[in-house]
């Protein structure tokens, strides 16, 4: 089909004088919730349109149905042509050139119009009335079109925008369009009263964001997606800058329940139900933990029986602990992802996910189904949690999300995956996802404490040195710059990290999994303790100010707490981690046998005569503690050392006549401690090898020291293991503990720089204290 130039696009007088204002409203790619209902009560209150006019103008105020690139260079090169025929005396405002493009149209419009005079009073002022409305909504793009150059100083520093460009990757544009948003008056936050009307105004978001698609962006193009799970994951975290209790609502609707569908299901559930998530036609819940099981997944209780006869499954709460607690969405949900024990033909076929209608659309609880709301929460009271039971509810046979696990209408079980833990796990596993992006929104709101407290540190003084002499700023002082550069300098270590394990994520094939697994269980615990102590610290910093609610403090603590314990118990997750790399240890000297072996002995014999020796173990000049080989040297030989002694102490526990599990409890602490310095290290080499990508010297002068900071600091906190391993000498650890004094001060000269980059606009930060 040959595409018609846009110079030969034909449009009537009436939509001609209304193209400027929806090139200005659309300008920025988004069109917010508050320029939707502007220009869709406007325009059906222009009487001098069409019925046909007033149709298509609809169709462009549509949020979902942007305007492609081929119609927006239409409207661009109209609008220049207008721009150029313009004879004025003054710049054009929207209106005249709307009217002056209108008139040329009437002069080549073949029929009739209803309009003959377009410079009617009436006429112009309700063109005026929604012009005055779009330039107050989206003033600094009306600026760009229309007026002269705004000379007002922004305070990014250019340096600042370079390196948030490098850090937002490919992310950058749908980081902007949700931040354009979340500008809009319909997103204002503010104090509410009761959790009803807490929860209903987060209703209210997810349904604008639904409206814009944001929510279906993981989910494959037919179910209304673009199958990019990067952007939706880039949504996310820009949504935990702004309220928690929507983040984790958009996750539980669009990430776990919709993931659900889309991770378990098979094409006849996305045909049915994953474009109807997406859209919030069909609000859900997913329904895993129960009362009295939690991390165990395996022991749910909830069963799901299937009747051959009625070819249903029979969905059963055996007891009041079996209920399904805490499950986002409970109160919102007219459908569950409710995962129960499988029983077909007698046989126990393990834990599988069942679609379980729970609300009829006149939103009324049908018969079978018991929820109660889990009341007042520590924080998150936006998000409508609640506890579910089952009474012999009966759903189809279909409804059974069978990726990993079908049952026929006779009772038969069948599976592409034969053995039962293998199963299980592979299931656990689609669902990692939501590992991944967790923690990107709790490291939201630890950067948000930490940009409002550097803000605050640079504006408030206390103590003078003398009579005639300034009072100093906090962030002046070292007890100051000791208390917060190093969560600056480990928040970007982290979202580097974190960035890194979604892009392995994204481009995963099925043998990399089980790192994957590993390594989202070990960055979520790392990430979200991280926030949790963060924000209290940053709170701390600022003092009484800290204290009041207007800034933020309150509200990012108490929504970040659960992050340590919700998508996984962060210590048992770390568990999970010392597993992995146990696991993944014990198979590399399965599959290499002896040249395993003598790697292991020659990696011992060169960390003795490089690492470990008389010289280096005493070495404390800068060049050498500030060089990225010193400090991934001491990160490995950390992980490696527990990996070795936590394999020998379970090796001889075993052998003198322990369990594997007995083993396993005598040696958990040991466990944890490889956890934590497998996620170390791993994301100490992402942010080195993050600088390592940088082609701008500029950005490798800003992020080395940031990269120090983060090594140095860490190593600092682990001195007694080091000292006790002899890897450093005290004369060694005092000279850390002035690096990192010293990097601090140098921190400090860059702390504005570095927090403008984390791209958090004044709108997001929203703490008087800090804008």
């Amino acid at each position: 089909m040959q595409i018609t130039p846009s110079s030969e696009i034909a449009f009537s007088p009436g939509i001609q004088c209304l193209i400027p204002l929806f090139y200005a409203a659309w300008a920025d790619r988004v069109l917010t919730p508050t320029e939707v209902s502007t220009l869709r009560a406007k325009a059906d209150d222009l009487f001098f349109l069409t019925d046909d006019d007033k149709q298509l103008a609809l169709e462009w105020s549509s949020p979902s149905r942007p305007p492609d690139a081929f119609l927006f260079r239409h409207w661009e090169q109209t609008l220049r042509k207008g721009m150029d025929a313009w004879n004025g005396s003054r710049r054009p405002t929207l209106t005249d050139l709307g009217l002056l493009m209108a008139e040329q149209a009437a002069d080549q419009w073949d029929g009739d119009y209803p309009v003959d005079n377009w410079q009617d009073p009436r006429i112009v002022q309700k063109l005026q009335g929604l012009e005055i409305q779009l330039k107050s909504l989206n003033l600094d793009t009306y600026r760009s079109l229309f007026d002269a150059p705004s000379t007002e100083i922004t305070g990014i520093a250019p340096e600042s925008k370079v390196l948030q460009k490098f850090l937002d990757g490919p992310y950058g544009g749908i980081r902007q369009t949700v931040q354009t948003l979340l500008s809009d008056p319909v997103f204002h936050r503010r104090h509410y009263d009761t959790k009803e009307a807490y929860r209903g105004q987060v209703l209210d978001w997810i349904k604008a964001l639904a409206r814009q698609k944001m929510g279906a962006l993981a989910y494959p193009h037919e179910c209304g997606g673009k199958n990019d799970m990067g952007q939706y994951a880039a949504v996310f975290e820009t949504l935990g800058y702004f309220d928690l209790s929507l983040a984790v609502k958009f996750g539980v609707q669009f990430g776990l329940f919709g993931g659900a569908i889309h991770a378990l299901g098979t094409e006849r559930h996305h045909k049915a139900f994953l474009g109807k998530a997406g859209s919030l036609e069909l609000p859900g819940c997913f329904a895993m933990t129960e009362t009295d099981h939690g991390s165990n997944v395996r022991g749910l209780e909830t069963t799901a029986s299937y009747d051959a006869d009625a070819g249903e499954f029979i969905i059963h709460t055996p007891t009041e602990e079996a209920g399904k607690e805490y499950i986002g969405n409970a109160l919102h949900g007219r459908m569950a992802v409710v995962f129960a024990q499988l029983t077909a033909a007698g046989t126990n076929h393990g834990v599988h996910a069942f679609l379980v209608p729970m609300r009829d659309e006149n939103h009324d609880l049908l018969p079978g189904v018991r929820v109660e709301d889990c009341g007042y929460k520590l924080g998150l009271n936006g998000v409508d949690n609640g506890r579910i039971w089952f009474d012999h509810v009966r759903v189809p046979r279909l409804n059974l999300l069978n990726r990993f696990g079908d049952v026929g209408e006779s009772g038969d079980y069948s599976s592409p995956i034969q053995h039962p833990d293998k199963r299980f796990f592979t299931m656990l596993g689609t669902l990692v996802g939501g590992r991944v992006c967790v923690p990107r929104a709790g490291l939201s709101a630890a950067k948000t404490a930490v940009t409002i407290a550097v803000r605050y540190g640079l504006r408030r003084r206390q103590f003078s040195p003398g009579p005639t002499t300034p009072e100093t700023l906090l962030l002046d002082y070292p007890s100051h710059q000791r208390r917060l550069m190093p969560l600056l300098a480990k928040a970007f270590a982290l979202d580097i990290g974190l960035k890194k394990l979604t892009d392995r994520y994204l481009h995963r094939s099925e043998a990399d999994m089980r790192e994957i697994e590993t390594l989202a269980a070990g960055l979520k615990s790392c990430a979200t303790w991280f926030a949790t102590r963060a924000i209290q610290e940053c709170r701390e910093a600022c003092g009484g100010k800290g204290y009041l609610w207007e800034n933020r403090f309150a509200d990012l603590k108490a929504d970040t707490e659960i992050f340590t314990t919700f998508e996984g118990d962060n210590t048992v997750l770390m568990q999970l981690v010392a597993k992995g790399v146990l696991s993944a240890f014990q198979k590399e000297f399965m599959e290499e046998g002896a040249r395993a072996i003598l790697r292991y002995v020659g990696q011992r014999i060169n960390t003795s005569f490089t690492e470990q020796n008389p010289f280096v173990t005493r070495q404390t000049d800068k060049e050498h503690l500030l060089s990225s080989e010193f400090q991934l040297n001491a990160f490995r030989f950390r992980e490696r050392r527990l990996l070795y002694s936590l394999s020998q102490r379970l090796r001889n526990l075993v052998k003198s006549g322990f369990s594997a599990y007995a083993a396993g409890l005598e040696c958990q602490n040991h466990m944890l401690a490889l956890a934590e310095a497998f996620v170390e290290r791993w994301v100490l080499e992402a942010l080195d090898e993050k600088i390592s990508s940088a082609q701008d010297a500029a950005l490798t002068d800003l992020l080395d020291p940031v990269r120090s900071l983060y090594a140095l600091h860490t190593i600092e906190g682990h001195k007694g293991w080091y000292l006790e391993q002899e890897y450093i000498q005290p004369v060694k650890s005092k000279a850390i503990r002035k690096t990192v004094d010293e990097l601090c001060l140098e921190l400090r000269q860059k702390a504005v720089v570095l927090t403008d980059a984390f791209g958090i606009p004044d709108h997001l930060i929203a703490a008087p204290i800090a804008v």
